[in-house]
């Protein structure tokens, strides 16, 4: 039993994907949050499955080496050289397919599973 709340309590600290946290809710907490579904489809086991295309966009650091040639007269002879780098922001999208599963209780819909969207969408 010890293991079990420790497993709980760990469980509890690890971080959610974007949809995770609607588990055991009603569907219309994701739909508050995320607007309308693209996508709603019932499954032949009774459950509806609700399907979200979110688009994140944004800027990610571009770091780029920047070369020049300097000659000069050193402690060492002729030589010289230097290398930089400057950090560039350029832009980024992802879309991704979000999925909840939900079953039918009474007439609200409460989230049984949230599907993993494909990698590298949290």
């Amino acid at each position: 039993m010890a293991a079990g709340l420790a497993a709980l309590a760990l469980a509890a600290c690890a971080p959610q994907g974007q949809m995770e946290r609607y588990v055991g809710r009603s569907v219309s907490a994701a739909m508050l949050d995320h607007g309308s579904p693209d996508e709603v489809f019932a499954l032949a086991d009774g459950r509806r499955a609700y399907q979200w295309e979110i688009t994140n966009e944004g800027f990610r650091p571009a770091p780029q080496p920047r070369i020049g040639v300097g000659i000069g007269i050193g402690t060492g002879g002729w030589g010289g050289g230097l290398t930089t780098v400057n950090t560039t922001y350029v832009p980024y999208s992802k879309t991704c397919r979000y999925t909840l599963i939900a079953d039918q209780r009474g007439t609200d819909w409460i989230v049984a599973e949230a599907r993993k969207p494909t990698p590298g969408c949290a």
